[in-house]
C-alpha cells in the first residue's frame, strides 16, 4: 500500500515537473507575442509607459489605408497562391504515385531541397531570374514567388495520404466503367482531401508569413503586411503596427488551428468510404476563413480600380522611408492633381540605392538622406529639379540651404524634407546636472545608464567630436583614435540602440541617449522628465530630401509633388504626424524652439555626413567590425 501512495506521488510530481516545463516552453515562446498584444491596447505612444486601455490604434489602423492596401495584397496573394500552388502540388503528387519507389524516392528528395534551403537565397534567385528574362518586377511577379516556394509544402502534406491510398478501390471502379476522373474525383479525393486541405492552409500561412521573399521579388507600389512593418523602422515602430501585428498573429493562429483541425480530420474518418471527416464546424471554420479573405481581397481589389479610375493624369509613383509622411496628404495631392500616387517604402538608403542604380523598379520621385544624395549625384542617378515649376521653394528655410550646398552644390538636385540634429536626450530625474559635453558620455558615473547609436557613422561622430576630427575624416590614424576610444566606452553602455531608444528612455531604462532630434517631442510628450542637448563640440546635422531619378517617367508628376510638399498648410500636417523638424517658412510657429530650429550658433558647430567614396566605406566597415568584436 505504501509503495502505491509513493508511486502515485511520483507519478504527479512527474506530471506536475512536465507541466511546468511545458508551461515555461510556452512562455518563452509566446511572452514577446503577448507583451505586443497588450501594447496594442494602450492608449499611449511608447512601448515603456502603460498610460490605459484603448482601442485607438486599431481604429486608426483600420482607417489607415496603406495598411489596408497592404493587408488586401497579403491576404489576396496568400489566397491564390495557396489555392494555385494546392492544385499544382496535388497533380505533382499523383506524377510520384505513378512512379517506382527508387524515382520517387528521388524527386521527393528534390522536393525537399527547397524547404531546407535558405529564404534569402530563394528569394534573390527568383528576383534574378525574373531580371534575367526582362520581366518587371510587380504583383505578378510576387505572386509566382509565392506559388514557387509555397509546392513543396503542399506535397510534402498530401504525398503520405496518396501513399495510404486502397489501389483496389480505385482499380475496381474503373472495372465497373468508371473514367479515370470519376473515380479519382469519388475515389482517391475523398481519401487525401485532409492532406489536401493541410497543404493548403499551411501554404496559406506560409504566403501571410513570408518576407523575406516579397521583399525581394515585389514591384513598386506592392506591399504586404510583413514588408509595411519593416519599412517603417526609421522613425520608430507606431503603436498602429503593434495592432497590426496582433492581426497577423490571430491571423496565422487561426489558420494554422483549422489545418490541425483538418488534419486530425483523417484520423477519425467518418465512414466506410473514407471521407474526409469534415465536420459541419470545421466546414464553418474554412469556410469562414475564405470568406475573410475573398472579402478584403474583393475590397482591395474595388479600392484599387476606384483609385485607378481617379488618376485622370496618370499615376506617380513616390519611393520613401516607411511611414515618414501623412497618409491624407497622399489623398489630398491625388485629389488636387488628378494623379494617383503609388507609394512604396523602404527601410535605409542603401536598401534604396540599388533599386535607382539597377532600374529594378521605376519611380518618379525618391527621399534620400544627405549623403546618399551627394553618393547619387556623383553616379548621374538624379535628375535636376527645374524650380520655374517649383515656386514654393520660397518657403525654404535659409538656414538649411547651406547644409543643402555641401551635398548638393547649387542645391540643383534635391529639396529638404525634414531635417535635424543629432544630441543628448537626458532624464532630469536621473542626471543631476545637464550634460554639455559628448564626453559625459564617457562618465564612469553613468555606468550602464548610456545609450549610443548603433550605427557605424554616428558612433563615430561622437568620438571624433571629442579628438577635435572631422566626422568625415578619411585619415585611418584618426578612424583607429576614433575606435578606441568608442572600446574605451563600451563598458559603461547600456545599450547600443536606434529606434527603441526614445522609448528605453520614456520607460526610464537609461539615463543619457544619443537621439535625433526628431524623436525629442515625442520622447517629451511621454515623459516630461526628458530634455535635449547639442554638446558644446558640435554635432551632425542631417537632412532628408526629395529628388527625382535620372529618367523618371513622370517629372512634371515629381515636381509637382515636391512644390506641393513645400506648401504651408502641407508643413504643418505633416509636421503634427511625424514631429520632425521640416524646414518651412509657413510653420515657424511650430518649429521656432531650439530643439527644432537650432540656433546660428549651434549650427555654426556641425557638420552634414558625406559619401566618402567606396574605399573610404570599407575601411569605416573594417574598424567598425573591431569595435564590435572587442
Amino acid at each position: 500500500m505504501k509503495k502505491k501512495r509513493n508511486d502515485l506521488k511520483k507519478s504527479r510530481a512527474s506530471r506536475l515537473g512536465r507541466g511546468l516545463y511545458l508551461g515555461l516552453i510556452i512562455l518563452f515562446l509566446y511572452l514577446p507575442i503577448g507583451t505586443l498584444m497588450v501594447l496594442s491596447f494602450n492608449s499611449g505612444k511608447s512601448m515603456n509607459a502603460w498610460q490605459g486601455f484603448s482601442l485607438r490604434w486599431y481604429q486608426e489602423m483600420f482607417q489607415n489605408q496603406e495598411i489596408l492596401d497592404a493587408l488586401g495584397n497579403t491576404l489576396s496573394i496568400a489566397l491564390w497562391s495557396a489555392t494555385l500552388a494546392t492544385i499544382i502540388g496535388v497533380l505533382a503528387c499523383i506524377g510520384l504515385n505513378t512512379m517506382s519507389e527508387k524515382r520517387r524516392s528521388f524527386f521527393m528528395g528534390l522536393n525537399n531541397i527547397p524547404l531546407l534551403n535558405a529564404d534569402i537565397v530563394t528569394g534573390i534567385s527568383i528576383m534574378m531570374s525574373f531580371l534575367l528574362f526582362g520581366i518587371s518586377l510587380s504583383y505578378g511577379t510576387v505572386l509566382f514567388a509565392h506559388i514557387t516556394f509555397c509546392i513543396p509544402y503542399v506535397i510534402l502534406s498530401v504525398m503520405p495520404k496518396f501513399r495510404q491510398l486502397q489501389n483496389l478501390t480505385f482499380e475496381a471502379a474503373l472495372d465497373l466503367g468508371a473514367s479515370p476522373v470519376y473515380a479519382f474525383f469519388r475515389i482517391v479525393l475523398p481519401d487525401i482531401m485532409p492532406g489536401v486541405m493541410s497543404g493548403f492552409l499551411l501554404a496559406f500561412t506560409m504566403s501571410v508569413d513570408d518576407f523575406v521573399i516579397t521583399h525581394f521579388t515585389r514591384g513598386a507600389g506592392i506591399n504586404t503586411l510583413s514588408t509595411l512593418i519593416y519599412s517603417q523602422v526609421k522613425v520608430g515602430i507606431r503603436p498602429t503596427l503593434y495592432a497590426l501585428s496582433t492581426v497577423i498573429f490571430l491571423t496565422v493562429l487561426a489558420v494554422l488551428v483549422a489545418s490541425n483541425l483538418l488534419s486530425s480530420a483523417g484520423k477519425r474518418r467518418s465512414g466506410p468510404s473514407g471521407g474526409s471527416g469534415m465536420t459541419p464546424k470545421k466546414m464553418i471554420a474554412m469556410a469562414l476563413i475564405l470568406a475573410l479573405c475573398l472579402g478584403f481581397t474583393a475590397k482591395f481589389t474595388l479600392s484599387r480600380g476606384v483609385s485607378a479610375a481617379s488618376g485622370s493624369r496618370g499615376e506617380l509613383y513616390v519611393y520613401n522611408f516607411g511611414d515618414y509622411i501623412d497618409p491624407d496628404l497622399v489623398s489630398m495631392f491625388e485629389e488636387e492633381t488628378g494623379y494617383t500616387v503609388i507609394m512604396d517604402y523602404f527601410d535605409t538608403n542603401e536598401e534604396m540605392y540599388p533599386v535607382i542604380r539597377n532600374h529594378t523598379a521605376q519611380y518618379d520621385v525618391i527621399c534620400a538622406s544627405d549623403y546618399m544624395i551627394n553618393k547619387m549625384i556623383s553616379e548621374d542617378l538624379l535628375d535636376t529639379i527645374d524650380f520655374r515649376y517649383v515656386p514654393n521653394i520660397e518657403n525654404l528655410q535659409e538656414n538649411v540651404r547651406g547644409f543643402v550646398e555641401e551635398f548638393d552644390p547649387g542645391m540643383q538636385h534635391c529639396v529638404p524634407h525634414t531635417w535635424g540634429t543629432y544630441g543628448i536626450l537626458y532624464n532630469t530625474a536621473m542626471v543631476d546636472e545637464a550634460p554639455d559635453s559628448w564626453s559625459d558620455l564617457w562618465d564612469e558615473k553613468w555606468s550602464q545608464q548610456i545609450m549610443m547609436p548603433n550605427s557605424i557613422r554616428e558612433c563615430d561622430m561622437i568620438a571624433a567630436k571629442i579628438l577635435g576630427y572631422s566626422m568625415n575624416t578619411a585619415q585611418e590614424s584618426e578612424l583607429k583614435e576614433i575606435t578606441d576610444l568608442l572600446i574605451e566606452q563600451k563598458p559603461l553602455v547600456y545599450s547600443y540602440a536606434n529606434d527603441n531608444a526614445r522609448d528605453l528612455m520614456v520607460g526610464g531604462s537609461a539615463a543619457m541617449a544619443v537621439i535625433a532630434s526628431g524623436d525629442v517631442l515625442y520622447a517629451q510628450e511621454e515623459n516630461e522628465d526628458l530634455d535635449f542637448v547639442v554638446p558644446a563640440e558640435g554635432t551632425e546635422v542631417w537632412t532628408d530630401c526629395w529628388a527625382i531619378p535620372a529618367g523618371a517617367a513622370n517629372k512634371e508628376g515629381a515636381q509637382e509633388w515636391i512644390n506641393f510638399m513645400l506648401r504651408g498648410d502641407v508643413a504643418r500636417m505633416n509636421f503634427e504626424y511625424l514631429t520632425y523638424a521640416i524646414p518651412n517658412t509657413e510653420i515657424l510657429d511650430l518649429t521656432d524652439n531650439p530643439i527644432l530650429n537650432p540656433s546660428e550658433e549651434i549650427l555654426a558647430r556641425c557638420e552634414t555626413l558625406k559619401n566618402l567614396g567606396a574605399e573610404t566605406d570599407d575601411m569605416y566597415s573594417r574598424y567598425w567590425k573591431i569595435f564590435k568584436s572587442s
